[in-house]
């Protein structure tokens, strides 16, 4: 298999408690009890092979990581043996792993590892799949407010990192430059996270350009986005913006962020008025046959490709052919395929949305695949057998 690496990890001495209480208490029970059984009856050197039903893009750090923390505190030598490349891509039911050890002390892991590798996976494989449809737009990863809590955040900040350097270098993408949090930023090569404001700082400022004046005193030198949608008038605020800070606008300093919600649409904009922008800029599109949703994206309400196709005239015809548009709201595969379809006019996407939609299929498993070196494994999974 391509990429097939393997990792011998040599243990000193020590456990540490606190990993076998963690292990203990979040443990599925029935991976304790067999772990008894086993140590009363005999241990027995078993290899398991870890797979998932869907295609990936592999992202197996996190995993390793904590498969040989746990390894050292319980002072017993493992084998890795990862079958692909971090970042490569994996076909459904591919094994993505072979991890071999005692079955007393591995038994009781799984539960856990597979927590740290599934849903990076597919989060992965949403991020690569994003920055290939879009290879000449940058991508801000926003995802932590989605996340249930500090590991979960982890683990996507790392995923989108592994699906944008999978995609920069398969398709020359720019892909993602960081994310929102300091505690991940190591990911995308930063020492903290990335951002400028939320709508909060519009709102107790009192006007759109009085925040962006707060922030430029606050903030001396550095870029600014600003959003523009807190009020309802995306242009009026945008050119205003422009206006105030022209040297900012000229030299490519200032960003203007677009996060119209669903409920309305863009200032200047109505259903009829979309579809005469969209014949503009991509007549083709319309005269496609297209879902429901596809329609939404290209002409509907909140941020449309219609609505990023209407800011661009309105500041290029304005003298701010040099400010750039920031996107959020939504990005999602299925986004960003259509817009990568017609062309829209982003440089940058604010997006949480490759985390992954359907969670059930986030599931990895992981079989035991031999015994004391003998492959045996359940009816119905031999190809999870190791290859010769």
């Amino acid at each position: 298999m391509a990429g097939r690496k393997k990792s011998e990890l040599k243990t000193g001495a020590g456990a540490d408690g606190r990993m076998e209480g963690h292990i203990r208490r979040w443990s599925d029970h029935y991976f304790l009890k067999t772990r008894t059984a086993v140590e009363r009856f005999g241990d027995k050197q078993v290899t398991y092979a870890v797979f998932m039903r869907r295609p990936v893009i592999f992202a197996p750090k996190l995993m390793v990581a904590w498969l040989e923390d746990a390894a050292r505190a319980r002072q017993i030598d493992i084998a890795i043996e990862l079958n692909y490349d971090e970042g490569q891509w994996v076909g459904a039911g591919e094994p993505l792993a072979y991890i071999t050890g005692p079955l007393s002390k591995l038994v009781d892991l799984e539960t856990l590892y597979l927590q740290k590798l599934g849903a990076a996976c597919v989060a992965a494989n949403n991020a690569f799949t994003m920055c290939v449809e879009l290879p000449d737009v940058t991508f801000l990863a926003m995802d932590a407010r989605h996340c249930a809590g500090t590991e979960m955040a982890e683990i996507m900040a790392y995923a989108a990192s592994v699906g944008s350097e999978a995609a920069k270098r398969q398709v020359g993408a720019k892909g993602f430059i960081g994310n929102a949090t300091d505690a991940t930023a190591h990911f995308f090569g930063r020492d903290g996270g990335l951002g400028t404001m939320p709508h909060v700082l519009i709102g107790y400022a009192g006007s759109t350009c009085r925040a962006a004046e707060m922030f430029v005193e606050t903030f001396p030198g550095e870029p600014i986005t600003v959003l523009v949608d807190y009020y309802g008038r995306e242009i009026t605020d945008a050119l205003t913006v422009c206006r105030r800070f022209p040297e900012m606008a000229s030299a490519g300093d200032l960003s203007l962020r677009l996060d119209t919600h669903g409920g309305r649409f863009v200032e200047g904009l109505d259903t009829q008025e979309s579809y005469a922008v969209l014949e503009r800029h991509a007549p083709v599109a319309v005269r496609r046959y297209r879902s429901e949703r596809e329609l939404r994206t290209l002409t509907g309400t909140g941020v449309s490709a219609a609505a990023i196709f209407y800011f661009r005239e309105q500041l290029d015809g304005a003298g701010f052919d040099n400010v750039k548009i920031v996107v959020s709201s939504g990005f999602d595969v299925a986004k960003c395929r259509v817009m990568a379809d017609v062309g829209a006019p982003m440089d940058v996407i604010g997006t949480g949305s490759f985390l992954p939609e359907n969670w059930a299929e986030t599931f990895a498993t992981a079989d035991a695949v031999a015994y004391d070196g003998k492959p045996d494994v359940k009816v119905g999974r031999e190809f999870l057998l190791k290859r010769k």
